[in-house]
């Protein structure tokens, strides 16, 4: 029997606000501390040990978030989020203190980058897998709506506050600073309150590896949340890193000055925050599948014209943002679908599975992007992207409707 026939709008729901304001402040505390890693790390030891140290913490992300996503739906994920934010907190606020010590080297800052790689395929998972356990499943389309306006409100102002903290208080005060984010999304998440129970306890019995291969049996045996997990992954894998690289490889390519790059990427994120606002006041929403495989369409065709049609640069900013916009539908429309077709019991594994292909594995495709970009053109890689879209756009328009899963 479910327990959440009776939630209140998710936008007045005191819970979910808690939620939102811990997963907010999370994602820019992400985003400032790959802003101030990259600062302290070129600082230390020059550009391309940066980079490496950046591929040192996005290993065992990748390597360990199909383990997140059972421990997510072993233990709850909200225990599993409030240790990732702890581990993330003491991580940065101990670099810090080393830093004001003056004792920074690159393997203490790999360190840290490894800390937090395991953090977050802890947190990735569990954010998922916790907004179906706060809310009734009517609420899920609103619930991720705010998801996707924290996503781009983190992208567009932490860079800002991550400069202002640098050029501020230097890398040991951004890194407090990260610090003192983690420390909030720490007490507003130990606020939350379930309304689904976690995992029963005749199921914690079970080994984690008998559970890892259960997930992958309940998505085997399900052909269509497989193919809606394919339209998930797909659909959001050129948006984690790749394309924002392109744009920067775009406007180098095409000569334009700086400050089109931040009108470009800004566009993108105000248009896709738009709809996040749109959609937060939206209960229902008719034949989502058909709006996701068309958002998808779309995303497609807006993406290969901003790389294969040459347009300048106020156009290509007015194409940025029509391509955030669109985006911006499918990317709430397919989680919310993901979070009520999934049993909560087995949310954390597939969310684990979709995060592998669009956070985990989407770095590997940044090189390509350079790659593609010298020998044929940004043009072509970004066509390249819509073309991952449009078969995106074809799974979620063949797919056969998923009965919603029973609490």
């Amino acid at each position: 029997m479910s327990a959440v026939v009776q939630a209140p709008a998710a936008h007045r729901d005191p819970n979910v606000l808690r939620w939102l304001g811990a997963y907010t402040t999370s994602v820019t505390g992400d985003v400032l501390y790959m802003t101030v890693l990259t600062w302290a790390a070129a600082d230390v030891a020059g550009p391309a040990q940066a980079g490496f140290v950046l591929a040192v913490g996005a290993v065992p992300r990748a390597v360990l978030l199909l383990g997140g996503g059972v421990l997510a739906d072993r233990f709850g994920p909200r225990r599993v989020l409030i240790g990732s934010d702890l581990v993330r907190c003491l991580a940065v606020l101990a670099v810090a203190g080393v830093l004001y010590a003056g004792g920074a080297t690159v393997p203490v800052l790999c360190a840290l980058a490894v800390c937090f790689g395991v953090a977050d395929a802890l947190f990735l998972p569990a954010v998922g897998a916790l907004p179906p356990r706060l809310t009734a499943p009517d609420q899920l389309t609103r619930v991720q709506g705010m998801r996707s306006l924290a996503v781009r409100f983190a992208n567009t102002a932490g860079p800002f506050a991550a400069g202002a903290a640098l050029a501020g208080a230097g890398a040991p005060g951004a890194f407090t600073g990260v610090g003192v984010l983690f420390v909030v999304s720490l007490v507003l998440i130990a606020g939350v309150r379930v309304r689904v129970p976690d995992l029963p306890e005749r199921r914690r019995s079970k080994s984690p590896w008998a559970q890892f291969r259960d997930g992958l049996r309940y998505l085997a045996d399900r052909p269509g949340l497989s193919r809606l997990v394919a339209v998930v992954a797909l659909g959001e894998m050129c948006f984690s890193g790749p394309v924002g690289a392109a744009l920067v490889l775009l406007t180098e390519e095409r000569g334009w000055r700086p400050a089109t790059l931040s009108l470009l990427l800004g566009s993108f994120s105000v248009a896709g925050a738009v709809v996040g606002v749109a959609l937060t006041a939206v209960r229902r929403v008719p034949a989502p599948r058909a709006l996701t495989a068309a958002g998808l369409s779309a995303t497609a065709v807006f993406i290969a014209a901003l790389g294969l049609a040459r347009p300048g640069p106020g156009a290509a900013v007015a194409l940025c943002a029509l391509l955030g916009a669109v985006s911006g539908v499918p990317m709430v429309l397919g989680q919310a679908l993901l979070q009520q077709r999934a049993a909560p019991e087995y949310l954390g594994r597939v969310t684990a599975v979709t995060s592998l292909c669009t956070l985990g594995l989407s770095p590997l495709l940044l090189p390509l992007a350079g790659v593609v970009a010298a020998a044929w053109g940004v043009g072509v890689f970004l066509a390249g992207c819509g073309a991952v879209c449009l078969v995106a756009a074809a799974l979620a328009a063949s797919a056969a409707p998923v009965a919603p899963a029973r609490s």
